[in-house]
């Protein structure tokens, strides 16, 4: 049971284990799904009466009306909302994909342990039909209460250790990193580092994965620095590379490799010439970066409009299912 629930109730885990079948199918039994088996629904329905399990508010909203909204819950802190592009640019396509359907978008942040539970209870309470989940970091513990209380999710990225209890929209995380990895080694580049995102992230694990696979036996451990996403953290990271003599860099956001860039700059040297320098996602910075940065660019409104109608399927009762986007190379004078 989360720990975001004060008082123990029996959840839709708990039915499931019962039943025994998985969370998401009892999730669409109760939201009126007709993706179910007649013997499942029965399992649920017999394990619902034997544990005591209370539908929410928002399970019984569903069978006399929605609330016509959806939610995009960030969860992290609430400055990244505003620091970090790539949140505005899935907020604002969310919200069109949204407006054409005549459905409001609520916006919820969660970065913070009274955030996570005053989030928890305006969700249960019925507030909005569903919630599209950004930016989870595995051990996020408001992903363990969206499963159990039954409502529907679609997550963007893969929800590291859920995979496959909840519908998901990603990229291709690790052939992105491979077009990358092979792109600066085209270039002639030999000592190829990495600024890896947090490994409690998608992005952050499966892009170091496409970077190690794609260079294979000339791959180098002792190259590989770790931030944050954020421009400090890739600033920070490219200083101790810079210590082992690298030729290329290959940053898991924009973000950081601007703070790579000026890092290389501070230590007297230039991008391209001593240090070539590439990032992930072509939300804006890149382009206006000096030099304009090479990148790998997110396909924001497809990104944007498959979480909308995948968390509509969903509403409908579909199976959870993920939708895997390719990302574009864009060369530009950084690498």
């Amino acid at each position: 049971m989360s720990d975001l629930t004060a008082k123990r109730k029996p959840t839709i885990r708990d039915v499931a284990v019962q039943a025994g079948v998985s969370r998401s199918t009892v999730s669409r039994v109760i939201n009126g799904g007709h993706w179910v088996s007649p013997d499942a629904r029965v399992a649920v329905e017999e394990a619902i009466v034997a544990t005591g399990y209370t539908a929410n508010h928002h399970a019984r909203s569903l069978a006399t009306g929605r609330a016509g909204s959806m939610a995009f819950l960030l969860t992290e802190p609430q400055q990244l909302l505003f620091d970090d592009p790539t949140f505005a640019l899935l907020l604002r396509g969310a919200a069109e994909a949204l407006a054409q359907r005549s459905m409001t978008l609520v916006l919820l942040v969660a970065g913070s342990a009274a955030e996570r539970e005053s989030v928890a209870h305006f969700i249960s309470a019925g507030h909005v039909d569903g919630v599209m989940l950004i930016s989870s970091h595995e051990s996020e513990p408001l992903l363990e209460e969206l499963i159990d209380t039954g409502i529907p999710t679609v997550c963007c990225g893969a929800p590291l250790g859920h995979e496959g209890e909840l519908s998901t929209v990603s990229v291709d995380e690790v052939g992105s990193a491979r077009i990358m990895a092979a792109h600066l080694r085209a270039q002639g580049h030999k000592r190829i580092g990495m600024i890896a995102g947090p490994d409690d992230t998608p992005g952050g694990r499966y892009r170091l994965v496409g970077f190690r696979e794609e260079l294979g036996s000339s791959f180098d451990e002792s190259l590989v620095e770790t931030g944050d996403y954020s421009f400090e953290s890739g600033q920070v990271a490219m200083s101790r590379l810079l210590e082992r003599g690298v030729d290329a860099v290959f940053a898991a956001s924009d973000r950081m490799a601007a703070g790579a860039a000026a890092a290389v700059r501070k230590a007297g040297l230039r991008v391209p010439e001593d240090v070539a320098i590439a990032g992930f996602d072509d939300s804006g910075l890149a382009a206006t970066h000096e030099p304009p940065l090479t990148t790998m660019r997110q396909p924001w409104d497809q990104i944007s409009a498959q979480m909308v109608g995948v968390l509509l399927d969903v509403i409908a009762g579909a199976e959870p299912r993920s939708v895997i986007l390719d990302t574009e190379l864009v060369v530009r004078a950084s690498a």
